[in-house]
């Protein structure tokens, strides 16, 4: 992953700029309406801040990480709020949030380590609490300008699950990218809930 961490490091402006304005609401319907009013949401690999700074403005109580320094710079200048630097490797929380947002995100990690850190992600939550995660739609893992992706599909998304423990899929659904001229460009999204 490391490669990975510098490729944002190295394109952070970039890439902010890029992905800033693009519309997630059709997104953020599936999520939001199992979240709590008010509720605590982490923005696991927040990239520009784009979907905490939404949630912030939607009243919830967000936190924010990612594993790039200049990512998570440019993330706590948008947000006006601290970003913290980690890697899903890293994190330890224990049931604090209502939801985790994972967009994009997870899908730089690679497969012999996804078990973990959906594991991970799993203890965060609260009882009952949700998980949006989203993946290129694929089978495998691959390098591709600079960076590592891991690609699934659904069958693979349920063998993570299956690993991981506590998480039950909600529902998946397929979409094209949302950013402007990559229609084309299909993501596997889920949604998982902690057992309770």
């Amino acid at each position: 992953m490391e490669h990975t961490r510098v490729y944002y490091d190295l394109h952070a402006q970039t890439f902010a700029e890029e992905t800033l304005q693009v519309d997630m609401s059709p997104l953020y319907e599936h999520f939001l309406p199992l979240i709590p009013v008010s509720g605590r949401i982490l923005d696991a690999g927040c990239g520009s801040g784009r979907d905490a700074r939404a949630f912030r403005e939607f009243g919830f109580t967000v936190q924010a990480f990612d594993a790039s320094h200049v990512m998570a710079n440019i993330a706590s200048q948008h947000l006006q709020a601290q970003v913290e630097v980690l890697r899903f490797q890293d994190i330890d929380w224990f049931e604090c949030f209502d939801g985790i947002w994972a967009c994009a995100s997870l899908l730089h990690v690679p497969l012999d380590q996804l078990a973990d850190a959906l594991a991970r992600l799993s203890r965060a939550l609260k009882k009952d609490g949700v998980l949006y995660a989203s993946f290129k739609y694929g089978r495998g893992e691959r390098e591709h300008n600079g960076r590592r992706f891991t690609d699934l599909d659904e069958s693979g998304l349920a063998e993570l699950i299956a690993l991981a423990g506590q998480l039950s899929i909600v529902e998946t659904w397929i979409t094209g990218d949302l950013r402007p001229g990559r229609e084309a460009e299909r993501w596997l999204n889920a949604l998982l809930r902690k057992s309770p």
